[in-house]
């Protein structure tokens, strides 16, 4: 049984590094395509045994997904808001460096991971029948205080927020098996890339360095773990919520300016985020990520032995996932100045059209509304970037649903 686990957790560092590095691959797409062919793995082998290759596929994308975003503007929707501060440190050939932090974020959420899992088991049972009765008005709440964070254009804040909503609810409502495929790809991806081809980005040699002089201060440390606590939690239970979300959240609460500290506070949420979608599957067998609707499938009650194998999953994977992580980022960084950057652009947006194409619906009726609904979100995140708003407003296309559906 301890070899076949330790097989899942290999193979899952594997497939996670390779969603990772795909842009416009997210780990619920994985999740979603592993669930379908379940039965036939299930012959094969252990429900535990699949779900720990899950966990750790999940786990160790929440630790390289961060390489794409940073050095190709080519982020998922948990990563996004890692392209202002990284595409800056890219441009100041300090990429490399982006990622190291978002990395120590990363493992910080081990340790809070381990920390909060008591709280999510004794606490969040009884708590959450609470939450339920008034999450439309939370879930509220926390898009007005979102748009109102935004400087100068709260009122583009607004309009892009419904504009997304409305987008949303479209696309639930079109006849796709993945609409968040083309929408969220769309949105996220496409949109910025074709920004960075207009702007001709070329990119400088990118420095590399030892982690020991890749520091934060322990104040920087301190209150980029204390946003990751204070903010992760919520959205890892509240639906229609993400880590990008809770980032601004915790930003906002500590006050955190410096971009080290907020890739930081990234790399902590994303991973937490992630993680705590297990055990809030435990606590109040509610699915918050796509991978824990699969899970959820699989083994429909987890029991106690069940939990502890997955927090041992969870930080086994995250120490090896962070040596990966490191490797990918260096060699990344020594070869990226070589591309011609514009045409790298193009190749990734013509590799996210096709993977739209592939997985957003098999039926010819389906590929074009696909087609239709990607070409929709990029011009809606094009016209997000030049007006020069938040790009979190463009979540209203999961919030606007997710609120409707708490009301009616």
């Amino acid at each position: 049984m301890l070899l076949e686990l330790t097989i899942a957790i290999l193979l899952g560092l594997l497939a996670g590094t390779l969603t990772g590095l795909t842009p416009g691959i997210h780990i619920n797409l994985i999740a979603i395509l592993l669930l379908s062919i379940s039965t036939t793995l299930l012959t094969l082998t252990s429900p535990i045994t699949l779900t720990i290759f899950i966990i750790a596929t999940a786990i160790t994308h929440t630790f390289i997904d961060y390489i794409p975003s940073i050095f190709l503007g080519a982020p998922d929707e948990d990563s996004f808001l890692s392209i202002l501060p990284g595409h800056q440190l890219l441009l100041k050939g300090r990429a490399y460096f982006a990622i190291i932090f978002t990395l120590y974020g990363s493992l910080t959420s081990l340790l809070i991971i381990l920390a909060l899992t008591p709280l999510f088991i004794y606490i969040l049972p009884t708590i959450y029948p609470y939450v339920t009765r008034i999450m439309p008005l939370i879930l509220i709440l926390t898009s007005l205080y979102l748009i109102l964070t935004e400087p100068n254009k709260k009122l583009w804040a607004l309009i892009i927020f419904t504009l997304a909503g409305f987008l949303g609810i479209s696309s639930l409502n079109l006849n796709i098996q993945q609409p968040l495929l083309p929408l969220l790809t769309g949105l996220f991806g496409a949109s910025n890339l074709i920004i960075s081809i207009k702007q001709k980005t070329k990119i400088p040699p990118q420095k590399i360095t030892k982690l020991k002089n890749i520091r934060l201060s322990k104040t920087s440390i301190a209150k980029s773990t204390l946003a990751s606590i204070i903010a992760a939690p919520f959205t890892a239970f509240l639906p229609g919520l993400g880590a990008s979300q809770a980032a601004i959240i915790g930003k906002q609460v500590t006050d955190i300016q410096d971009q080290r500290e907020f890739l930081f506070l990234l790399g902590a949420i994303n991973t937490t985020v992630m993680a705590l979608s297990f055990i809030a599957l435990y606590s109040i067998q509610k699915t918050r990520t796509g991978a824990a609707v699969a899970i959820s499938k699989i083994i429909p009650t987890l029991t106690t032995q069940n939990l502890i194998t997955i927090i041992a999953t969870i930080i086994i994977t995250g120490i090896f996932a962070s040596i990966i992580t490191i490797q990918i980022a260096k060699l990344t960084a020594k070869n990226i100045h070589k591309i011609k950057y514009s045409k790298l652009s193009k190749i990734i947006i013509i590799i996210l059209l096709i993977i739209t194409l592939i997985f957003s619906d098999p039926t010819l009726q389906g590929k074009i509304l696909s087609l239709l609904l990607f070409t929709t979100a990029t011009s809606l995140g094009i016209l997000t970037i030049l007006i020069g708003t938040k790009r979190m407003h463009l979540m209203g296309a999961l919030l606007v649903p997710t609120i409707l559906f708490y009301m009616f």
